[in-house]
């Protein structure tokens, strides 16, 4: 499953944290609120410093772009990591693109996020060389498709799918990376 077709929200007791340290770590970038920050981490060193340094770089934009207030922490994981997780807190068997742990007690009562994202590097690349992206923009969409499952948007029904994928799309543009859900054919505004 990838973001063109299906990810979940998932939250409560027992979600992983996204911050299990090691390899080169992550990067953390704080909004201008002190409040608010996205924090990406590697630690299997599956992307390239430069790679790693884009990813974060943008997506600290892209959470300017959407304004929340709290923690957002993303983990990039390997297809092995990421199948035990998707079977474990999805019940689902396999790998996917995207999991989204919110960690708020009560999500529908909004507040600041408290949020865990894995992303799989694996079915990035997958995904990546089969559309003509990168890996690091196919990773970033994924980044701000969990995001906005915990800012209310969800993917499950057609309209909900076109809104959310269309804001994915808004957001993308509105930090200068460009469409990517929808994106143009292989090459334009590839990184």
């Amino acid at each position: 499953m990838s973001a063109h077709g299906n990810s979940r929200r998932i939250g409560g007791p027992g979600a992983p944290a996204a911050a299990g340290r090691g390899g080169r770590g992550g990067a953390r970038e704080p909004k201008s609120d002190e409040h608010s920050c996205m924090e990406v981490l590697d630690p299997h060193d599956l992307m390239t410093r430069a790679g790693l340094r884009w990813l974060a770089d943008r997506a600290a934009a892209a959470a300017g772009v959407l304004a929340y207030a709290g923690e957002v922490r993303v983990r990039i994981v390997g297809d092995d990591e990421m199948a035990v997780a998707h079977e474990k807190y999805s019940g689902v068997p396999g790998t996917t693109d995207v999991l989204t742990f919110d960690l708020r007690d009560d999500p529908s009562a909004g507040g600041p996020l408290d949020t865990d994202i894995l992303v799989c590097a694996d079915e990035a690349r997958r995904q990546a060389a089969a559309r003509g992206l990168n890996v690091e923009r196919e990773l970033l969409l994924y980044i701000v498709h969990g995001v906005l499952h915990c800012l209310g948007f969800d993917d499950h029904d057609e309209a909900g799918h076109r809104a959310m994928h269309e804001e994915e799309d808004r957001v993308l543009e509105a930090i200068g990376v460009g469409r990517t859900f929808a994106a143009p054919e292989a090459g334009e505004g590839a990184r």
